[in-house]
Parts: structure tokens; C-alpha cells; sequence
């Protein structure tokens, strides 16, 4: 993942993408990080996870439907997130801040980039059985900055499809208006709510391959179903903002310092 390995032509978003991430929210790179790559970060993922090394996130603890009840039930110790990715292993601190990922930031942020090490940051596993569904959400909810405008960016280190849970989008849904009424007390969509049907009818499965990678924004509704093959399906998950967009002081967001990140 050196820098040196790639051009500033590699890079260089067409405006046809740019508007097409203004009006879709989300843009999908091809085949962008090599299998070596992401094979050496499933092993290091795998270890940890293995190990069982924290700071995690467990299933037990979300509460979500079909989770595990306590960290005591039955596949109570399931994990969900190796939370703090960054710090974890150079293989993931180096794709964060890789060149691929940066310049097509910049270009679609048109200023330079900052990594939040608050929110994402982390390895993504979706586990057979007791692997929980995502509703339909923003990641935004949870997060305080002047700018409601950061981006994922979603590395798949397997192939990700509606099978084992890959990610679903509702294209444009970012610049819906959401009525409060419309959102649970987590604020996912509810699936009774009449106005909220024809959004859902909008849902579009993005299949990914290994090395696929997936920018999305921070309003953007998304979803994840359970993973019904035997593997665990895995990816690495960082978010980003405009440097100039800051993290509101003395909000969840602020507690963990940014990084300015360069191509």
C-alpha cells in the first residue's frame, strides 16, 4: 500500500463521478487495493479477533434484533467491531491514510482531509448465526461536527453480498428530509411507518469483491442483513471529513483527536 505505487492519474476523479456521488451519495472503486493486501489484513484481523484483543464491540451489546442476550448467553462473546483499527496494525493504519483513499477525499471534499479516529475506525465482521441485521440508518446520528458531511470508506477484504450481509443503499436518500416521526428512538427508519415504504422500495444491494471499496456519506441511508454462509465476512471501515469541518467541542466526536492525512 506505498504511496509510491500509484499516480496522481490513478487517482483522479471524472466529474461524471463527482456528480454521481452528489446525487447518489455513494461511489464504488473496483478491484482498489490488491488481494495481497487485503489477505495479509484478514489475517491480522482474524488474530485479533481470535485473541479476542480490544477494544471491541460485542453483538451482545447493541441489542439488536437476534442478538445474543447478555455477553453470558449463547454467543454472547460474538464480535461485532475491533473498534480502534487505526492504532491496531500498520496494515490498517497505511490503508487509512493510502494515497487511493486521500486524493479522491480531497477531490470530492475540495479541501484537504482529516481522518476521525471518534467514529468507524474499526474492522467490521459480520459472523454466521449470530451476526445481527442492520435497519436503515445514518451514521451520522451518533456524530457532532459544524458539517453533517463526512464520508465512509468501506474496504471489502472477502466478497460482500446480500448472502453474508453485504451492504444495501437508498441512492439519494442524503438529501431526503426525514420526518422525526418517520425514525425510531435510534433513530433507524421504522419499517411500519406508511411514508417510509416507498423509501424502502428505493433499497439497492451493492455487491462488492475483495479489494472493492465503497465511499458513502455520512446521511446516507444504508441497511445490512444477517450473514447466512458459513464465513465470517470482513471489512474495514474509516471515516473522513473536510478539514475545515470541525467536531463539536465536548461531543462524543471530539473525544479522539483527528488526523490530517495527505496524498
Amino acid at each position: 500500500m506505498s504511496k509510491t505505487h500509484t499516480t496522481a492519474m490513478d487517482t483522479v476523479l471524472s466529474g461524471e463521478q463527482i456528480q454521481q456521488f452528489k446525487t447518489d451519495g455513494y461511489l464504488v472503486f473496483r478491484t482498489m487495493l490488491e488481494p495481497a493486501a487485503c489477505e495479509h489484513m484478514l489475517a491480522v484481523a482474524a488474530e485479533q479477533l481470535r485473541a479476542a484483543l480490544p477494544p471491541l464491540e460485542y453483538e451482545a451489546e447493541l441489542g439488536y434484533a437476534g442478538a445474543p442476550s447478555s455477553l453470558d448467553a449463547e454467543g454472547g462473546r460474538t464480535i461485532r467491531r475491533l473498534r480502534g483499527a487505526y492504532d491496531r496494525d500498520p496494515c490498517f493504519h497505511d490503508w487509512a491514510e493510502d494515497t487511493r483513499v486521500v486524493s479522491r477525499l480531497r477531490q470530492l471534499f475540495d479541501e484537504p482531509v482529516c481522518l476521525t479516529l471518534a467514529h468507524h475506525n474499526c474492522v467490521m465482521t459480520k459472523h454466521p448465526q449470530y451476526g445481527t441485521a442492520t435497519g436503515w440508518h445514518r451514521d451520522i446520528r451518533y456524530w457532532s461536527f459544524t458539517q453533517p458531511d463526512l464520508i465512509c470508506v468501506w474496504l471489502a477484504l472477502g466478497d460482500e453480498t446480500p448472502d453474508n450481509g453485504g451492504l444495501k443503499f437508498i441512492p439519494g436518500s442524503h438529501r431526503l428530509h426525514i420526518a422525526r416521526e418517520q425514525l425510531d428512538e435510534l433513530d433507524f427508519l421504522r419499517p411500519e411507518h406508511p411514508a417510509n415504504q416507498k423509501i424502502f422500495a428505493q433499497g439497492k444491494a451493492v455487491e462488492l469483491q475483495q479489494g472493492d471499496v465503497v465511499f458513502f456519506h455520512s446521511w446516507l441511508f444504508h441497511a445490512a442483513g444477517v450473514n447466512a454462509t458459513p464465513a465470517v465476512k470482513t471489512s474495514v471501515a474509516f471515516a473522513y471529513h473536510g478539514c475545515s469541518n470541525q467536531a463539536v467541542a465536548g461531543s462524543r466526536s471530539a473525544v479522539s483527536p483527528d488526523v490530517q492525512v495527505t496524498d
